[in-house]
């Protein structure tokens, strides 16, 4: 058996979140499913963590112990042959047997993305969130500046998770505003349930008026969730990236002709 953890993206639109759940498509069960297929056993696959129910991943990682004699470049490819469309694994290797995908993770990046144009876009309703009113960016940004560093968060974040604190640390928090588009990048040691959401949903309500960016350091000093804004809808968010303490996937894919993409 060897230990192998592997980097994978998904469109969360068709799946119930991360998590296996009984009578509902789940990504773990996709990912637990294409293994048996290729290897004949059930293997548990340990997620970096949850994501709920239409939210996206372009940088998810998961770990498994395995017992197969195909090297990592074709299990990456032979595996990748048996997901569903909508899951794809970008990067596979073995690692450390102290290694683990949950337990070993020190922190993460989330997207939030917002379409700010007038009308309603005609696609791709389902991986972004559309604003259509003005939004006052510098407001946004100072409200983010508020955010950044070790807070509780209980203000920001849904019931219907046990946890043993609600202390975290966001150590980056950008806005970022192109043409018709607003991105949110929060980095951070961890996150409560629907924090990402919640932060977002705020942003946007201080970028409406309706919150002011100042009033932020009071909302977390209330504990009180009804003074933070909307839970923002789950098909802006992405999981972009989970930091270890090691080097992960740097080696590149090459596929039969070598690597993919345009040479000049």
């Amino acid at each position: 058996m060897r230990n192998v953890r592997i980097k994978v993206a998904y469109d969360g639109k068709p799946f119930y979140g991360w998590q296996r759940q009984a009578g509902f498509a789940t990504v773990q069960e996709a990912l637990e499913t294409a293994l048996k297929d290729l290897i004949g056993e059930h293997l548990t696959v340990f997620g970096s963590g949850r994501t709920d129910t239409g939210v996206h991943a372009l940088g998810q990682v998961a770990s498994f112990h395995v017992d197969t004699p195909l090297p990592d470049h074709r299990l990456l490819h032979a595996l990748n042959a048996h997901l569903p469309r909508s899951v794809v694994v970008t990067a596979l290797e073995s690692c450390e047997e102290g290694f683990h995908a949950q337990a070993s993770a020190l922190g993460k990046r989330y997207l939030y993305l917002v379409l700010t144009t007038r009308f309603r876009p005609p696609f791709g309703h389902d991986h972004h969130h559309w604003v259509s009113d003005a939004l006052d960016l510098g407001a946004m940004r100072r409200a983010a500046g508020h955010l950044v560093g070790e807070h509780d968060f209980s203000a920001l974040a849904s019931a219907g998770s046990s946890r043993r604190s609600s202390v975290r640390r966001v150590r980056q928090l950008r806005i970022a505003a192109r043409r018709d588009r607003l991105a949110m990048l929060v980095t951070g040691n961890g996150f409560l349930y629907n924090m990402v959401r919640t932060v977002a949903g705020t942003l946007i309500e201080v970028g409406r008026g309706r919150i002011s960016a100042d009033s932020i350091p009071d909302i977390l000093r209330s504990g009180d969730r009804s003074m933070a804004g909307p839970t923002a809808p789950a098909s802006g968010l992405y999981l972009l990236r989970v930091f270890y303490g090691e080097s992960c996937f740097w080696n590149q894919t090459h596929g039969p002709r070598g690597r993919p993409g345009v040479f000049v």
